[in-house]
């Protein structure tokens, strides 16, 4: 409960980041809330929602052992076009017919990218070339070269599909992009496709079901800070 823990001393924080959220808007909010020092552990796209770990005072010492943890997502994907962002922040192009491929016909595809590969980030992602992050110069027209990360794809499951959409749970390591995922995922198909939706739902051992809404946090500190 919030009035029997000193945030300024240090505490681990699971919220569900709102959808438009940035990860930023949540730590303001819980800074100006707490007064506290406070960090995440890995960042969330404005248009995905799910599991952003918050770490007070002393506890922004782990903020990087969090964020090296195996992480889980579940989402959709969109086949038939491709976006410049490889999600829904830029409009979908380049459409392609879908082939009719049932769910075990798109597993097999998913199942080529399990394990070690390599990956090609985004072009817009927040991952800096000369101290600018990238997707700032990719916004101006700039040539942006991004080099490929090796990562890990522990498990990629397609649990569900609708046509275009595709529904999917993925484990991974850190430094992984599932926008990234998305475009490679239709591209492998031959009529491209993009992200979405995203949820995380797992960092380490840390799971969404274990989290809080900001909004509940804040009415709940003030309570706490009204009545003492």
């Amino acid at each position: 409960m919030s009035e029997t823990i000193n945030y300024q001393e240090g505490a681990v924080l699971l919220f569900n980041k709102p959808l438009t959220w940035t990860s930023f808007d949540v730590v303001r909010k819980v800074r100006n809330t707490t007064k506290a020092k406070i960090g995440h552990a890995g960042t969330l796209d404005p248009l995905a929602t799910g599991l952003l770990i918050c770490c007070t005072g002393k506890m922004t010492k782990k903020i990087n052992e969090y964020q090296a943890q195996e992480k889980e997502y579940t989402g959709t994907f969109t086949l038939g076009a491709t976006t410049p962002t490889f999600d829904l922040e830029s409009a979908p192009e380049n459409q392609l017919p879908v082939p009719a491929l049932d769910q075990a016909g798109l597993q097999a595809f998913a199942d080529k990218f399990v394990g070690p590969i390599q990956q090609l980030p985004p072009i817009h992602s927040a991952i800096k070339q000369n101290g600018t992050p990238i997707y700032l110069l990719a916004r101006k027209g700039v040539d942006v070269k991004v080099e490929p990360r090796n990562i890990t794809i522990y498990a990629f499951e397609i649990t569900e599909v609708a046509l275009p959409v595709v529904h999917f749970r993925v484990q991974c390591s850190t430094g992984t992009y599932i926008r990234s995922l998305a475009n490679d995922f239709g591209a492998a198909i031959g009529c491209g496709g993009y992200l979405s939706s995203l949820c995380r739902t797992k960092i380490g051992a840390f799971k969404l079901e274990d989290a809080m809404e900001v909004a509940d946090f804040i009415e709940q500190y003030k309570q706490a800070h009204q009545n003492g």
